[in-house]
């Protein structure tokens, strides 16, 4: 903003007086109203009172060497006790105290060669004195006795990892029967300093070994190789651990539990195996291969493509029970959440591979170089994201990859809507945790394949193996990164980190073209705010089809509107701007529906057919309806499903052929998202055809998807609500989560009182976990709402339960629910007062006493249930 003053002649003439001797009086009588005019003057500058936030790496005044823990455990309290042997060395200078994090802790005892060292401990800060100074070059090797007590300190937690507990105890007295008794840690961010005293900050790195001592009967499972088990007189064991590579503190991990271990390897060039094994609980055994068995080859495939060998000495993946993120890429030793528990016919819907890979792939990027501040936290996160892609494209094309990737991208665009842009390398964040959205993530794997496209896959892949060695088993910042790419490219590469990496947001593009004379006009004007996101530099090619002919040009926009104009010797059939689909953009491209259609039919790749299908369906000629239907024959089973979307467009003038397609699709596609989707259209449109009721009935009788059936239950309950309840009722008894979901979701449109065992048995029995238990909550949240005052009073004590033990994402999810409950029975108390009304005007006080009381016990369950939502 500019301060405006405006001046007239009068004082104008006022200022040339004082130059000339003359007196004020002489410019009395002057007009001020005359040549006005206005000069615009800057603001005045105001100045902050103090330095902004900088979130600047761990000052190391101490180096980690090596952690070696001896612990043991106690069920019942849920406590660990444990001896910690700690060696480390002055970083520079000579030191006399040294401070380490030891969070809800009671330490015992510290000593330095025997002897006790005084120490002092408060908020959760083990202070000792050394008792002399200690210089660069001496290692020291302190021991400390403490019992760890995660459950009796206050925890915090994000969206990402929603509890920094630490390490947790799962049913640990087995009242729970359908719950595996465990114990697992989770260190990321800095909760590993929770179970044993560290330095828990990014840039320290220590080799490790664990010993744990447990009874016989359980599994244990750490970082490193097990070289040694040792059975004790009084029934326990003690497995010894060991890692003898460096890695940073919160990837140090423990699992405890009676766990199944399904055992793969993985060969090495050289002709040498490493372990790679699979640690499930007994049930889930018999997928455990299903689950995880492209484990090694995607081993294989990231060593070759990186260059660098996959550099652990094993492998090894764990499920858990209420876990508190979605998994951990723990050094050898990785948590999954039971989400990625499914049966061979729950992966017909779909599997965890992506999130397999991404924790994989930070064994390069994370555990070999790990960034060096949570500000740095996209060195990890945007890596890992970004194998996604790779794998998707290795093992299932570049279209799954493509269409994954806009699924990513989508993602960030939500998180910049709803939560704000920040710099991706943010030094100004007002806690660590909220490093972890949608930029460090999905925007970060965007930006990497960007670069990607711009450098070439060799300088590209080139540069990731000269940044893996020269920084191997230490910590990195971006601008290390940054470097690798320039020594390899021999490109100063600031600009492209500068406004993708140091600053916020993304372009907003609009595009319109122009043709004349001979030539196509392709102007591009960028409308992001300039106040807050960059003038972006983005190198891009334009594909302008001349006639039949496809032409490409590369081009570089850099002005905030720019336009490119390119010859054509005959008609300009479409013009595609970005044509690799690369750009991290939001984009409205101008052009007309007929160049869509021709972008769909000739631009070859999975966006070109998605933007194409998009526009050109709005193209209410025979081409638009031709290329709809064209679309259901499509390769790929994304371009498949969205032309379904589109079949409303077709289904009065081409009712016949679309109806047969989308039947075919229904029965026999390969892809039951494309099944489900064809059967979901067909029950909607064309619910008495004699193909949609064949097609319903082979849903429910022969499709083994079970997402096909769930659609089928949907859809038959539309036409006859009682059957697909029977149905519905018949298949409670299915083990698989994705049908009980599927039933649940039934029953919360249509269910009543007797369905409500059906639910009682999923929260009782813990039949759903994971992720999908969030879904029967919500589920359970609409019967109950639509039921009546005994099914919400029996719900109570569920609820109740769900409230005690919300961790996770529970406890985002279950206010919400719940908060539904009492609003639906305040409305039943409106109705009843009114009713109430009338008995009275009419003159029938047995009638209007019974409802006194129904009300009056209808006011206590909606004060109960909102005492519930309050204390949430």
């Amino acid at each position: 903003m500019k301060r405006i003053v405006t001046f007239g002649c009068a004082g104008l003439l006022f200022i040339q007086a004082c130059g000339t001797a003359k007196t004020s009086a002489e410019v009395v009588d002057t007009d001020p109203v005359v040549n006005q005019y206005e000069i615009e003057l800057p603001e005045k500058k105001t100045f902050p009172n103090e330095r902004a936030i900088y979130r600047a790496s761990e000052t190391k005044l101490f180096n980690l060497v090596h952690t070696k823990l001896e612990v043991s455990f106690d069920w019942d309290k849920s406590y660990l006790y444990g001896k910690a042997t700690i060696s480390l060395k002055p970083h520079f200078y000579p030191q006399d105290t040294l401070v380490l994090d030891a969070k809800g802790m009671e330490i015992h005892s510290v000593k330095m060669n025997g002897k006790d060292l005084t120490h002092s401990y408060e908020n959760d800060f083990l202070t000792i004195q050394l008792g002399k100074i200690v210089t660069a070059q001496e290692e020291i090797t302190l021991v400390i006795d403490y019992t760890a007590k995660p459950d009796e300190r206050e925890t915090g937690g994000s969206s990402a990892i929603s509890s920094d507990k630490g390490l947790y105890f799962i049913n640990p007295k087995g009242e729970d029967p359908a719950k595996m008794p465990q114990i697992w840690t989770q260190g990321e961010t800095e909760a590993s300093s929770v179970w044993f005293p560290t330095i828990d900050a990014p840039n320290q790195k220590m080799t490790q070994e664990i010993l744990m001592t447990v009874d016989d009967k359980y599994v244990t499972l750490s970082n490193g190789t097990l070289v040694k088990s040792t059975k004790n007189a009084d029934g326990t064991r003690t497995d010894h651990w060991k890692q003898e590579l460096p890695h940073v503190p919160y990837l140090a991990m423990m699992g405890v539990g009676e766990f199944k271990v399904v055992k793969d390897s993985f060969t090495k060039k050289d002709g040498s195996k490493i372990a790679v094994d699979y640690f499930v609980e007994p049930e889930w055994e018999p997928y455990a291969k299903a689950i995880f068995g492209n484990t090694p080859e995607m081993i294989g495939f990231f060593s070759e493509l990186l260059g660098v060998e996959y550099p652990w000495d094993k492998y090894h993946q764990i499920v858990v029970r209420d876990y508190v993120s979605g998994a951990m890429e723990n050094t050898g030793a990785v948590v999954f959440g039971d989400f990625v528990y499914k049966t061979d016919r729950e992966l017909l819907d779909g599997n965890s591979e992506a999130i397999i890979a991404h924790e994989l792939f930070h064994h390069w990027f994370g555990d070999l170089v790990t960034c060096e501040s949570w500000s740095n936290l996209p060195l990890n996160e945007s890596f890992a994201n970004y194998s996604q892609y790779l794998w998707d494209e290795h093992k299932y094309g570049v279209d799954e990859a493509e269409y994954q990737a806009e699924k990513e991208a989508d993602g960030y665009f939500q998180t910049a809507q709803y939560q704000g842009m920040h710099d991706m390398i943010w030094f100004d964040y007002d806690d660590k945790e909220q490093m972890f959205d949608g930029h460090s993530y999905n925007k970060g794997g965007r930006i990497l394949h960007m670069l990607r496209n711009y450098l070439g896959d060799e300088a590209f892949f080139a540069s990731l193996k000269y940044y893996l060695k020269r920084h191997a088993y230490r910590p990195a910042e971006i601008h290390e990164l940054r470097l690798a790419f320039e020594e390899i490219s021999g490109e100063d590469l600031n600009w492209f980190f500068n406004q993708w990496f140091f600053a916020k947001g993304h372009p907003v593009l609009e595009v319109t073209q122009e043709v004349k004379d001979g030539n196509v006009a392709v102007t591009i004007e960028q409308k992001q705010d300039l106040d807050e996101v960059p003038l972006y530099k983005l190198p891009m090619k334009i594909s302008v089809f001349d006639g039949a002919k496809r032409n490409d040009y590369k081009v570089v926009v850099d002005k905030r509107e720019q336009t490119f104009t390119f010859s054509v010797k005959d008609s300009v059939n479409s013009v595609i701007v970005d044509a690799d689909h690369v750009i991290l953009a939001e984009w409205t491209d101008n052009k007309s529906k007929e160049q869509f259609v021709f972008q769909f039919y000739k631009g070859g790749k999975y966006a070109d057919r998605r933007d194409g299908l998009a526009g050109g369906a709005k193209l209410k000629d025979e081409a638009g309806k031709r290329m709809i239907l064209d679309a259901l024959d499509d390769p790929f089973y994304r371009i498949r499903e969205l032309a379904i979307t589109q079949s409303n467009r077709v289904k009065r003038s081409h009712t016949k052929e679309l109806l047969e397609k989308l039947s075919d699709l229904a029965v026999n596609d390969k892809s039951s998202t494309v099944r489900a989707a064809a059967l979901d259209f067909l029950v909607t449109n064309f619910e008495s055809e004699e193909l949609t009721k064949k097609a319903l009935a082979n849903a429910m009788e022969q499709d083994k998807s079970y997402k096909v059936l769930g659609s089928a239950l949907n859809g038959l309950s539309k036409s006859d609500a009682e059957l697909a309840m029977q149905k519905a009722k018949s298949l409670e008894g299915e083990s698989a989560q994705a049908m009980l979901v599927n039933i649940a979701t039934l029953y919360g449109k249509h269910g009543t009182a007797e369905n409500f065992d059906f639910f009682a048995s999923l929260f009782n029995e813990n039949k759903v976990g994971g992720f999908s238990v969030l879904g029967v909550v919500g589920s359970f949240g609409a019967y109950v709402r639509q039921n009546d005052y005994e099914v919400q009073k029996k719900a109570l004590p569920i609820f109740e339960d769900l409230s005690e033990n919300s961790t996770g994402y529970m406890g985002y999810v279950l206010p919400n629910v719940l908060a539904s409950v009492p609003a639906a029975i305040e409305q039943r108390i409106a109705k009843e007062e009114a009713q109430l009304a009338q008995f009275e005007k009419d003159g029938e006080p047995a009638r209007a006493d019974q409802l006194r009381k129904a009300i009056k016990s209808d006011q206590e369950l909606m004060k109960s249930y909102q005492e519930l939502v309050d204390n949430l």
